[in-house]
C-alpha cells in the first residue's frame, strides 16, 4: 500500500471526516505513489476553529519563543532523517530530477534560520505626540489572526516554508492547503515543526481533492475568522482566488506566474551568460515561476550566443534526461504553444516538438519580430522552452523585456556595471540579477510580483501584521467641550 498522509487538525492526525481520500501518481511513471486525506467541509471548519484558539495564546508569546521554534525546525531539518523524508516524498510524488529534490533539503535550513532573524523587524517605536503636549505615541506589530495559506507542487518543501513561517513568526496561525499533488511532500514540513515544538492548533494541515478544492477554498476564504489569504500558483488561480477573497473585503498575497527575461548586451561575458540562461530556462523542466523564457540579445552578441546555447540545449538532450512535466496535458498544453509560435514565423532551432508521455525535451525558438499577440510570447509556459530574440539598442531590448504582464524576475548580462545598474532599474521586474540566473531571490525578502500576471504582495512581516498606535495622554488635559 502507498504511503497515506492525513489531515493534521489542532496537532492531530486524522482522516477526513467523510472518509474521503484521493490517489497521488508519479507523473513520469503513472504509479500511485500516496494516498492522502480529502478534507471535507467540516475538517475545515475545524481546522479554522483551531487556529482560532491557538491564536489566543500563540500571538503572545515572546519572540524569542517563535524564533527558537524556527531555529530548532532548522536543526532538525538538518539530520537525515528529514533529508530522506523530503527528498523520498519529492521523488515519488514531483518526479523532480536530484537536483531539484536536493535544492528544496538544502535551501530548508538556511531560509529558516534567516526568517528567525527577522524578529528585529518586529518590535515597535516610542515617539512624542505632535498633537498632544506632552504625550507619547507608541507603535506595535501585532499578528493578524488566521491565515489561509496555498502552496503549489514544484517546489513543495521550500514553497511551504515560505507560506507558513513568516506568519508564524509574526504570532499568526495558519491552516495551510498542501498542493493536491504533493501531499506527503508538504506534511513533511507540519511534522518538522511539530517535532521542533510549535503548539497544537498553530499550523493545521489540510490536503483536498482535485475536485473538491475549488468548493472548500471558497468556504475557507469566506470564513469570518481568516482574516488573510496567500496563494503561490498560476495567475489563473490566483485571479479566481483574489475574486473570492474580494467578495468578504479580505487582503491577499499572491505570487502567481513568470515569463522571465535575460536581456544580454554587446559586452557580456557571452559563454557565462549562455550557461545560466539555459540552466535557468530548464531546471526542472523549466516548471519554475522564475524559469527563463525570453532571451533578448543585442546584434553584437546575439549570434555566437544563440549557438551556444542551442549548442548546450543539444548536449542536455542527448547527455542528460529532463524530468517529467506534471501531467501529460501539461505537456501537450506546452507543445501547443509550440506549434502555435511556429505558425506566427517561429523557427525552431532545438528540439522536434514532440514528447514521450509527460516528457518534453529542451526547445530553444527565435522569434524575429516578437508580439504580444503571440501567445508564446506573452503566456507562462511552463516547461523546458525558450524564446530568443535580437535587437540593436539597449532601448529595445528594455522595451521587449517589459513587453509583458509578468513582473517577477530578470536579469541584464554586461560588463559594465555602470549601464548594468541603470539598465536594472528599467526593467519591469521585481528582481533584476545582473550577470545571474532569473532563478534567484533573497530568503528575507522574497519574490516580489509587481502586479499583473505575478501578483502582489510579499512573504514579508509587513504583510502578516498590522501597525497598532497607542497614545499616551498626559493628565490634566483641558476637554474640548467642558474646558
Amino acid at each position: 500500500m502507498p504511503p497515506f498522509t492525513p489531515l493534521i487538525i489542532n496537532g492531530q492526525s486524522v482522516s477526513s471526516s467523510t472518509g474521503s481520500q484521493y490517489e497521488v501518481r508519479n507523473p513520469f511513471s503513472g504509479e500511485v505513489v500516496s494516498l492522502a486525506a480529502s478534507a471535507s467541509s467540516a475538517d475545515c471548519k475545524a481546522a479554522i476553529t483551531s487556529a482560532h484558539n491557538a491564536f489566543k495564546t500563540w500571538e503572545q508569546t515572546s519572540l524569542s519563543t517563535r524564533r527558537d521554534v524556527l531555529l530548532r525546525a532548522a536543526d532538525l531539518v538538518q539530520t537525515d532523517r528529514y533529508k530522506n523524508l523530503i527528498i523520498q516524498a519529492i521523488k515519488e510524488e514531483t518526479a523532480a530530477s536530484d537536483e531539484m529534490c536536493m535544492f528544496n533539503w538544502v535551501t530548508s535550513a538556511g531560509f529558516l534560520k534567516a526568517s528567525a532573524s527577522l524578529t528585529r523587524d518586529l518590535g515597535g517605536e516610542r515617539f512624542s505626540s505632535d498633537r498632544v503636549p506632552g504625550g507619547w505615541v507608541l507603535t506595535e506589530k501585532k499578528a493578524l489572526g488566521v491565515i489561509f495559506t496555498q502552496s503549489p507542487w514544484n517546489a513543495p518543501v521550500a514553497l511551504t516554508l515560505r507560506a507558513v513561517v513568516v506568519p508564524i513568526l509574526c504570532g499568526n496561525t495558519v491552516v495551510f492547503r498542501a498542493s493536491e499533488l504533493s501531499p506527503r511532500s508538504c506534511a513533511v514540513i507540519c511534522e518538522l515543526f511539530q517535532e521542533a515544538g510549535l503548539p497544537d492548533g498553530v499550523f493545521n494541515f489540510l490536503s483536498i481533492s482535485a475536485q473538491d478544492t475549488p468548493e472548500r477554498t471558497k468556504e475557507i476564504i469566506a470564513h469570518p475568522l481568516v482574516r488573510k489569504i496567500t496563494f503561490t500558483g498560476s495567475d489563473r488561480v490566483g485571479r479566481i482566488i483574489a475574486m473570492e477573497a474580494a467578495k468578504h473585503l479580505k487582503p491577499c498575497v499572491l505570487e502567481l506566474g513568470g515569463k522571465a527575461p535575460a536581456v544580454v548586451l554587446n559586452d557580456a561575458p557571452v559563454k557565462e551568460a549562455a550557461k545560466h540562461i539555459l540552466a535557468g530556462a530548464m531546471l526542472h523542466s523549466g516548471q519554475i515561476c522564475m524559469s527563463t523564457e525570453r532571451v533578448i540579445a543585442q546584434s553584437g552578441v546575439a549570434e555566437e550566443l544563440f549557438a551556444e546555447i542551442c549548442s548546450l540545449a543539444n548536449k542536455l538532450k542527448s547527455e542528460q534526461k529532463l524530468g517529467a512535466l506534471f501531467s501529460q496535458d501539461h505537456a501537450e498544453s506546452v507543445l501547443g504553444l509550440v506549434r502555435e509560435a511556429q505558425k506566427e514565423g517561429a523557427q525552431v532551432l532545438v528540439g522536434d516538438v514532440t514528447r514521450s508521455g509527460a516528457v518534453v525535451n529542451p526547445h530553444v525558438l527565435l522569434v524575429e519580430k516578437p508580439n504580444r499577440k503571440m501567445r508564446f510570447w506573452e503566456r507562462e509556459s511552463f516547461g523546458p522552452v525558450v524564446l530568443v530574440t535580437m535587437v540593436e539598442t539597449v532601448d529595445e531590448a528594455v522595451d521587449l523585456a517589459n513587453a509583458s504582464d509578468y513582473s517577477l524576475t530578470s536579469s541584464l548580462w554586461t560588463s559594465d556595471l555602470y549601464l548594468a545598474q541603470q539598465v536594472a532599474s528599467r526593467i519591469n521586474a521585481g528582481y533584476t540579477n545582473i550577470n545571474g540566473s532569473t532563478i534567484h531571490s533573497e530568503p528575507t525578502l522574497g519574490l516580489i510580483g509587481l502586479g499583473g500576471s505575478s501578483g502582489y504582495g510579499r512573504f514579508g512581516v509587513d504583510d502578516f501584521t498590522y501597525s497598532k498606535s497607542i497614545v499616551i495622554h498626559p493628565p490634566g488635559q483641558k476637554s474640548i467641550l467642558f474646558g
